[in-house]
């Protein structure tokens, strides 16, 4: 792998919302496979259409407010986006580089059975050795970063998928929402790699949390992607009930902007400070809204569009699967705990 993956620097990224709405505008919502989310993933990349704003830079809210217009497109293509252009964020953070047009993956679960170990060998080369799990189109993607240790230290590395001593299996992963984005385990055999950042940096970075926060951003953007779908119901069927779930949904989808628009503006302020508890409030709020908007959906229209809508159909079976990328009850019982630890920030 070229050492130059962790010894550039890389240009500042930018957005232009509306010629990726188009992109986004030109794709039919046909049936999907994994090729043809690799095929759109590598037109957004040539686009230059993944180079987001670095979070924490004064442009978060665009930086989001792209990842949930490809949520709303749809979720199994942000999966790979959202990878893809976090793992562009990290490389800029930790001074690294991304070569042209490839296209790339993060995989930082730390299941106790998946545990990838890493080594030097006799030339000085980072070996990887093990396997690693939820890695999110492993067969899609060109390179990844991986967490794995050395001894007892955590390590980002950077590795390139076509070599020896990487195998992607066909394990883990039965799902059938967010079927397509495939998140396997990948066995490493000596695979070539290449450190970045010093140990345990990946974990200590601002930007860590930031990433979390923009997670928030795509359960938004399909939550958006359902109400269209009752508002259209609505427009069509304008009957008490179902605009009482329009209600419930539309006062939820309020709150999540609400709390995404402060959350960035927090960030773009505060950019080198502990993140930790206004994303796992963001969060929170974010999946709360989503579960909303999942319910009322439903109970407003029965089973006609769940069954007969392929858009609305596939957004109801991918977002709750993305969805737990929270860890639920875990995760709120870290939020309480941070509340205790920061205080109640509830005055108006």
């Amino acid at each position: 792998m070229d050492s130059a993956v962790a010894s550039h620097g890389m240009e500042p990224m930018s957005i232009d919302l509306d010629s990726l709405q188009d992109t986004l505008d030109e794709w039919a919502y046909d049936e999907v496979t994994p090729a043809l989310l690799q095929h759109r993933l590598q037109i957004l990349n040539q686009r230059g259409l993944d180079r987001l704003p670095l979070p924490g830079q004064g442009q978060t809210l665009d930086r989001w407010r792209a990842l949930a217009q490809v949520a709303h497109h749809d979720l199994g293509l942000v999966k790979l986006y959202e990878g893809h252009t976090d793992a562009l964020a990290i490389l800029s953070e930790l001074e690294g580089y991304a070569p042209p047009e490839s296209l790339w993956g993060v995989w930082a679960a730390e299941p106790p059975d998946a545990r990838l170990l890493v080594r030097y060998s006799a030339d000085g080369v980072v070996t990887l050795h093990g396997r690693k799990s939820w890695c999110s189109g492993a067969s899609l993607v060109s390179h990844a970063l991986v967490t794995a240790w050395m001894d007892d230290h955590p390590m980002l590395v950077a590795v390139e998928m076509k070599q020896p001593g990487v195998e992607v299996t066909q394990d883990g992963w039965r799902a059938i929402g967010m079927q397509h984005t495939g998140s396997v385990d990948v066995l490493f055999d000596g695979a070539a790699g290449v450190l970045v950042g010093a140990p345990g940096r990946y974990l200590q970075r601002p930007g860590f949390w930031h990433g979390g926060g923009g997670i928030a951003a795509c359960w938004y953007g399909s939550a958006t992607a359902l109400a269209d779908t009752l508002r259209a119901h609505c427009k069509r069927h304008r009957e008490p009930h179902a605009l009482a779930h329009l209600g419930h949904v539309d006062a939820a989808l309020l709150g999540a902007a609400t709390a995404l628009r402060q959350a960035a503006e927090w960030l773009d302020l505060n950019p080198e400070a502990d993140a930790r508890y206004p994303v796992c409030q963001l969060r929170a709020l974010v999946e709360q809204c989503a579960e909303i908007v999942i319910r009322h959906t439903g109970r407003a229209f029965g089973a006609a569009p769940l069954c007969r809508d392929a858009y609305c159909a596939r957004h109801m079976a991918d977002l709750p699967v993305y969805l737990r990328q929270s860890h639920a009850e875990r995760d709120l019982a870290v939020l309480g705990d941070l509340n205790l630890l920061e205080g109640a920030p509830w005055q108006l």
